[in-house]
C-alpha cells in the first residue's frame, strides 16, 4: 500500500495576475463563441478567370468536400469548447459559479461592482469577492490545463517571486 507522501498532490503557485489574464482570455473566447454566430463558407461554382499554371494532371480537388467539412468541424470545435468550459464551471462552488457566470459568461458589459453589490444576495465586499474570484480561477486555471485549454508554465511562480509580491 503506498504511503500518503508518495501520493501528495503538488499544486502549482502561480502569480494571481497572469492567470487572471490567461483565465480572462478563455472566457473572452467562449463568449465571443456563444454570441457571435458561426459564418457558414460557400462554394464557389461559378468560373474564375485567373490565370493557372499546370502541375500535376493526377491531382484532384473538392473544394464542395472541403468547404462542407470545413463549416461542420469548425462548429463542432466551437460546440466542444462551449461544452468543456460550462462543465469545468458547472463544477465551481455556487459563489464561484455565479461570479464567473454573471462576470464572464454573459454580457461583455457587467462589472466587478454590479456583481458584489447586486447580484451576490447578500451583497459582499470587494475584498471577499476578489477572493471568491482567485479561488475560482485558480480552480479553472488547473481544470483547463487538464483538458489541454491553457498553458500553465507561463503562469507558475518561484517561491521566490510569490515572496517578492507580497
Amino acid at each position: 500500500m503506498a504511503t500518503m507522501t508518495n501520493m501528495e498532490l503538488i499544486l502549482p503557485e502561480l502569480d494571481r495576475r497572469k492567470t487572471q489574464a490567461a483565465v480572462e482570455a478563455v472566457l473572452e473566447k467562449y463568449r465571443i463563441y456563444k454570441t457571435i454566430a458561426f459564418e457558414e463558407r460557400e462554394v464557389q461554382v461559378t468560373a474564375s478567370y485567373t490565370e493557372r499554371f499546370h502541375g500535376a494532371t493526377n491531382v484532384t480537388g473538392d473544394s464542395t468536400a472541403k468547404t462542407a467539412i470545413f463549416n461542420v468541424d469548425v462548429q463542432r470545435a466551437r460546440q466542444a469548447y462551449c461544452d468543456t468550459i460550462d462543465h469545468i464551471v458547472s463544477r465551481l462552488s455556487e459563489k464561484e459559479r455565479v461570479l464567473v457566470n454573471e462576470r464572464y459568461m454573459k454580457d461583455d458589459d457587467v462589472f466587478d461592482y454590479k456583481i458584489y453589490n447586486h447580484v451576490f444576495d447578500p451583497p459582499v465586499s470587494k475584498d471577499t469577492y476578489t477572493k471568491i474570484r482567485t479561488r475560482a480561477f485558480y480552480k479553472l486555471a488547473l481544470a483547463l490545463s487538464d483538458r489541454g485549454l491553457m498553458n500553465m508554465e507561463p503562469l507558475s511562480c518561484t517561491r521566490k517571486e510569490r515572496k517578492k509580491l507580497g
